[in-house]
């Protein structure tokens, strides 16, 4: 089972809306599972929409509990009550992520992410020259569109293979 990590901002452009959304509903179509932070807004509500919209399987890594809910598109929540913490279960959990725009919560997970040795496809998103300078030799990737950041993800895939 392959599980596609998409962070990103609880806030965004309506035009960063629409690419998570499409990049969700291009995920489930491969037949892979989305993992997000699962919350109702921003990159999570749009890409996890965007998947179900396709049929696919969401996962959504909570930072509280169930009192704050989950979006309605999160198939499976799993309620950490971990707070930011809850961002190494997101990356650790995924084969690979994908940046979106987003804040410092997106900014800890790709740096998580480049530590532990995750591939990390940076989709019109930029962490800034120091985690760029940084990362380790062939575990980031940069696109555009929905349809390069699927490429990109699945170059990195055909490495793990």
């Amino acid at each position: 089972m392959v599980i596609i990590g998409v962070m990103g901002g609880s806030k965004a452009s309506p035009r960063d809306m629409e690419d998570a959304r499409e990049l969700g509903r291009r995920i489930a179509r491969e037949g892979w599972v989305l993992l997000n932070g699962g919350r109702p807004c921003g990159i999570m509500e749009a890409s996890a929409r965007g998947a179900k919209e396709a049929g696919g399987l969401t996962l959504g890594i909570l930072p509280g509990g169930p009192e704050e809910g989950a979006s309605p598109y999160i198939d499976l929540p799993v309620f950490t009550s971990m707070g930011s913490a809850r961002n190494v279960i997101n990356v650790l959990s995924s084969h690979v992520v994908v940046a979106c725009p987003g804040n410092l919560g997106t900014l800890s997970e790709i740096v998580l992410a480049l530590h532990a040795g995750r591939p990390v496809v940076l989709f019109n998103h930029d962490p800034g020259p120091e985690v760029t300078r940084e990362a380790p030799p062939g575990l980031l990737a940069r696109a555009k569109t929905p349809a390069e950041a699927m490429d990109r993800i699945r170059e990195f895939l055909a490495r793990q293979a």
